[in-house]
């Protein structure tokens, strides 16, 4: 090269303010002059995250901080990651639904790839330096969880109803879960706020921080209103309590359950649980009013594996409440004549052969 052309070049280096020396350091080399440690990191994105992610990766992420606190946030490789979730899952407590550690491992995962999601977002780490990505989670087993058989809910409802300490209760959390097919987090998060008597409809939020109205019959929205009244506090606080006033907790539900298993062996080798309640009662929306009412009435709100029909296809709020009447046998406020005689595609008339709704069967009880 000639003398006037690195000149030239030279000339034109100092007019963009950029060193011989920076040319020879690409981009997605670059290293933050401070990189911070990941027992720091874990500190900033601990504070940064939904109290859900945080009560699901905290387990994990203290974990991480324990083996690789020190290390610099760059410094794990894919195969260390690998490494670590094999020894997590190596380490699974074993219980009687335990499935050899893979939940263990997909999570350690999920909460490195969190973790590495927000270094990517704070340019901590160029996006094809991030090592989470480049491990694959444990391929997922298909659940053992399914629908109820009719003799399954009537026990269930008769043991509750007539053992424990509470049996008011118990009752009461069978029915709303039987009713709306909501998870666990939607009822302990309700509050009488949250009743809409008038409508009966009643607002859930679930995981994700979604919220939705969702029907509910006269007489469990009359139940709610009086479990409210004798054991309420004010209305943006916790609905369901204990007696005492004092709010339920997520134990309420596994004592229920430990105290049915012990009744009904099937339901303790089995591993029965709340969420089959929400398999028992979709499963019956599906049958008999179709996939996009059974959507809306699980309130998944996206068409993932669905194709883009379902986009244009959705239920709304009124085809959710015809199902729930013709479910609890009642008539809904949004579906007034759903159960006598409005004939249609998504309505099964009541005179109509079906099979019996998971709350006629559990009402022999509750």
């Amino acid at each position: 090269m000639t003398a006037d052309r690195l000149d030239t070049i030279r000339t034109l280096l100092d007019q963009l303010g950029v060193s011989p020396e920076d040319l020879l350091v690409g981009p997605s080399t670059t290293r933050p002059a401070q990189m911070p440690t990941i027992g720091e990191y874990l500190d900033r994105v601990t504070g940064a995250v939904s109290p859900g992610a945080h009560r699901v990766y905290g387990t994990y992420w203290r974990k991480v901080s324990q083996v690789w606190g020190h290390r610099r946030l760059d410094e794990p490789t894919p195969t260390e990651i690998r490494e670590l979730a094999e020894q997590v899952k190596a380490a699974a407590v074993i219980r009687r639904n335990s499935r050899g550690g893979r939940a263990a491992a997909e999570h350690l995962i999920s909460a490195l790839r969190c973790l590495y999601r927000h270094a990517v977002a704070d340019n901590l780490i160029p996006p094809d330096r991030n090592p989470a990505v480049a491990v694959a989670k444990p391929r997922r087993l298909a659940s053992t969880r399914r629908a109820l058989p009719d003799k399954g809910l009537i026990e269930i409802n008769r043991v509750a109803g007539s053992t424990g300490n509470d049996p008011d209760l118990d009752l009461l959390l069978l029915r709303l879960h039987t009713e709306t097919a909501c998870r666990r987090g939607g009822a302990l998060a309700l509050r009488p706020a949250d009743l809409d008597d008038e409508q009966c409809l009643i607002r859930l939020r679930e995981k994700g921080e979604t919220m939705r109205w969702q029907p509910v019959s006269p007489t469990l929205m009359r139940r709610l209103l009086e479990h409210n009244a004798e054991r309420g506090g004010q209305p943006d606080e916790p609905l369901l309590r204990y007696r005492s006033g004092q709010p339920i907790t997520a134990r309420r539900y596994d004592h229920l359950w430990q105290r049915l298993g012990r009744h009904l062996p099937w339901v303790r080798t089995q591993q029965t649980s709340t969420h089959w309640l929400r398999h028992t009662t979709l499963t019956w929306v599906e049958r008999n009013f179709g996939y996009a009412v059974a959507q809306a009435y699980a309130g998944h709100g996206g068409a993932r594996g669905a194709g883009v029909t379902a986009t244009y296809v959705r239920a709304d709020v009124t085809e959710v409440a015809a199902a729930l009447a013709a479910l609890s046998g009642e008539p809904h406020p949004l579906a007034p004549n759903v159960v006598r005689d409005r004939r249609g595609p998504l309505v099964v008339p009541a005179h109509a052969t079906r099979s019996p709704s998971p709350t006629e069967v559990g009402s022999a009880r509750s």
